[in-house]
């Protein structure tokens, strides 16, 4: 039994770094532009198939491509159809990126079909690996690797280089960046793209351990909701320990009460909203109150 927990654990810390690198994303985009993207999970999807075709036509190594494709169609997104919603109405926002999750959808269904297409991890990763009572596939062990080391270089980039800082400022208040001479809507272009990027990055790792379908964009954007509600607002550190505990509780609660899988996320949220209404983390920002 302890040996069964512990593999399902360490399962669920897989998923809820997966989690992370979606949230991350969907949160500085809100936290700098304002906007909240309900189409994140559609750049999920358009990670995992970017990685699907390219896996397919040219190998694994030019799958890797995929995350920063994403990020580049999310610059034209932004560029074309979220440069327009910046100061009006937010419910303006939901809905246009709302029907823009739905366009992406029905894009990747006339270009893939609606059946799931299989996408399986490289070869160099197939098995298990065995860490004393711990059992997990070689695939799962590797995106638990990738996902740490890309969630700490992009807290690097954050606090260290001058464009990270420039967003962490321009999250909380764009208009005293945009006074020091700062060309925001380049900076917004970036902050849109890189949150794209992190989306396709999740998609593109998880492809081989999801089902690859079109649909596969509901599986990742409620998550991402939730972990940020759970994180707190603008807090890294809570959205990869919000990230944690949806992936570990999801896991566990699939493995000992699987017909409470689909809830566990959202009651554990009520539970710790009714304990910190802001989140673990979160902290009272001025721009949205």
């Amino acid at each position: 039994m302890l040996d069964m927990i512990l593999s399902q654990a360490v399962n669920g810390l897989v998923l809820g770094f997966l989690y992370v690198l979606i949230a991350i994303g969907l949160s500085i985009i809100f936290g700098m532009l304002g906007i909240v993207n309900f189409a994140h999970g559609a750049f999920f999807a358009i990670g995992a198939y970017l990685a699907f075709s390219l896996n397919r036509q040219f190998g694994w190594g030019a799958a890797l491509l995929a995350p920063i494709l994403t990020g580049l169609i999310g610059v034209v997104v932004e560029l074309v159809l979220i440069r327009w919603l910046y100061g009006k109405e937010p419910l303006i926002g939901l809905i246009l990126t709302f029907a823009l999750a739905l366009f992406v959808e029905a894009i990747l269904r006339l270009v893939f079909g609606g059946a799931p297409v299989p996408f399986a991890a490289p070869k160099f990763l197939a098995g298990f690996a065995e860490y004393g009572p711990i059992l997990i596939t070689k695939y799962r062990m590797f995106v638990l690797v990738v996902t740490v080391f890309v969630l700490i270089a992009f807290w690097a980039f954050l606090a260290y280089t001058p464009y990270g800082r420039i967003i962490r400022a321009g999250s909380r208040d764009p208009e005293m960046v945009g006074l020091l001479g700062i060309n925001l809507p380049v900076v917004f272009s970036g902050v849109f793209g890189i949150g794209c990027l992190l989306a396709g990055l999740g998609g593109m790792l998880a492809a081989p351990l999801w089902t690859v379908t079109p649909s596969m964009a509901a599986g990742a954007i409620m998550p991402a909701f939730v972990i940020v509600t759970i994180g707190g607002l603008g807090s890294y550190a809570g959205a990869i320990i919000a990230g944690l505990l949806v992936g570990l509780t999801t896991a566990m609660t699939i493995q000992f009460q699987p017909e409470w899988a689909g809830a566990a996320m959202y009651i554990l949220m009520a539970i710790i909203l009714l304990v910190r209404p802001r989140g673990l983390f979160g902290e009272k920002w001025e721009r949205f109150e």
